[in-house]
């Protein structure tokens, strides 16, 4: 049944694919397109009428002119993502953004060794797996390859800071963290990372891996401060090297749970992105024995035990898809296509600040409005996978991908009958272009595009959808005495109070 229903997102991707350009290279540094649809004009082109230049600042009016600078899910719910007084500033046309040198000089070095076995990434190292100049749109892995570059682009040493996420219930629709029947709003505060333990290009003295890796890809964690009968309440999820050569790999999950005093095994075994706790407003559970799960074999889930407190652990320990989406997936675990190369705005270098330094930024009357701040002009490559697992309603995702830096710059999801289920926008800032962001260690910029915001709207909710705010991320190694901390599950009790 699955299968009959994802074969109806295949009309929707082959018109898709059909509007897109087959291109292999974005355009010039500085050329902007002219009302052809070309990237012929701007200051430093010969084309046509300019359809927009550097430093524009465009208002609600002026949109449906630049509707195909848009994907069309993000245009058929602009009500949500544009409004009425915002102010969109026309960033650079095609910006080549520098890379550190030894993310650079990692990927020439090793570029040759890696392979694709049956979907699996073999014989990577470090740097960038697939020069993005040596990917061919005809390629049949092609889009394969893309999405591997996006799960091991350059993010500095891992994204670190506070966040706060609104959640934005609609009705009777899923929130966040649990079911508002009332459809209010619910904020929460506290912090997280996402550290880079092995592939590290920077590493090269250590094998390209942190002393604390022990075959890990990356570790994430957090712990929420608000609201009061959320505190506490922290996470470790742990990522192994070989889940890059077998997508059923589950990760190293962990919760520190305060009702009951110790981590736990987290009850989801086998996360796709990023791992997120679930934890209800009132921060009740339904209780009662349930068996805790504890990974899978061959696909059977195996259980731990049966404890009394298990319906706690349950309910606080359940993997939430929301809050990180869109920073990370495992492409072994989709079959992807290619749909085409276009042009597309997006704000992959905002300058406008949120929380915690602007807690009162405006986000417009659906509150998932970035419509005021910097948008770069982009050259995109949009790549779908069929999930091979089918989790929290996802069937399939579309991801479109800068070119140049690998960066997501919009994620979309959609059911099993074909039909949206998230449409979402991710915002980064780059470090080099803050003044005082601190240098890497040794000298040298970062060079980083640090995850700063996202919205998604919830297309079943009518209305529904989460922000994250996240502005005071930096993305720099973290000090060894600390490393140790974040990544063993040993201190996670003490990280939680």
């Amino acid at each position: 049944m699955r299968l009959r229903g994802l074969r109806r997102i295949s009309g929707f991707a082959m018109l898709l694919a059909a509007s897109l350009s087959a291109n292999a290279a974005p355009p010039p540094e500085g050329r902007c397109p002219d009302v052809g649809g070309g990237a012929g004009a701007g200051e430093r082109g010969d084309g046509g009428q300019p359809l927009l230049r550097e430093g524009d600042v465009l208002r609600l009016e002026d949109l449906p002119s630049l509707a195909q600078l848009f994907p069309d899910e993000i245009w058929s719910f602009r009500e949500a993502f544009f409004y009425e007084g915002m102010r969109m500033e026309i960033g650079h046309c095609h910006r080549r953004y520098p890379v550190a040198d030894f993310y650079r000089e990692a990927s020439e070095r090793f570029a040759s060794r890696v392979k694709l076995d049956d979907g699996n990434l073999e014989g990577y190292v470090a740097g960038l797996p697939f020069p993005p100049e040596q990917i061919a749109p005809g390629d049949p892995d092609a889009a394969l390859k893309w999405a591997w570059n996006f799960a091991h682009r350059y993010r500095g040493a891992g994204p670190k800071g506070r966040f706060r996420i609104l959640d934005l219930g609609a009705g009777n629709a899923p929130s966040v963290f649990g079911l508002d029947p009332f459809g209010r709003s619910q904020t929460y505060e506290g912090e997280f990372f996402w550290i880079s333990t092995g592939n590290r290009s920077d590493l090269v003295a250590d094998g390209y891996s942190t002393p604390e890796a022990k075959d890990s890809q990356f570790v994430a964690g957090g712990r929420f401060f608000e609201p009061f009968n959320a505190r506490h309440l922290a996470w470790r999820q742990i990522r192994p090297q070989k889940a890059d050569r077998r997508w059923q790999e589950p990760d190293d999950t962990f919760v520190y749970v305060p009702e009951m005093r110790k981590p736990r095994r987290a009850a989801t075994a086998w996360v796709d992105g990023l791992y997120m706790p679930r934890y209800t407003v009132t921060g009740e559970s339904a209780g009662g024995p349930v068996p805790i799960g504890k990974g899978e074999t061959n696909g059977v889930p195996q259980l731990d035990s049966i404890q009394p407190t298990a319906g706690l652990n349950i309910a606080a320990t359940e993997h939430l898809r929301k809050g990180f989406v869109g920073l990370t997936v495992r492409p072994n675990a989709y079959t992807w296509r290619l749909l085409g190369e276009r042009e597309v705005l997006a704000p992959l270098n905002a300058v406008g600040e949120g929380w915690p330094g602007e807690p009162d930024r405006n986000f417009g009357p659906s509150g998932l409005s970035l419509a005021t701040d910097r948008w770069d002009l982009r050259y995109a490559v949009v790549i779908e996978g069929v999930a091979k697992r089918r989790t929290d309603e996802v069937a399939a995702v579309q991801l479109w991908i800068d070119w140049q830096t690998q960066q997501p710059l919009y994620f979309i999801s959609k059911r099993d009958n074909g039909l949206l289920l998230d449409i979402g926008i991710l915002a980064h800032r780059f470090s080099s272009d803050r003044g005082g962001y601190p240098d890497w260690p040794g000298g040298g910029r970062a060079h980083a595009f640090d995850p700063i915001a996202a919205v998604f709207y919830y297309v079943p909710g009518r209305g529904s959808g989460w922000r994250r705010e996240s502005y005071d991320v930096r993305s720099l190694p973290t000090d060894p005495k600390e490393l140790r901390k974040l990544t063993s599950t040993d201190t996670l009790t003490r990280q939680g109070r």
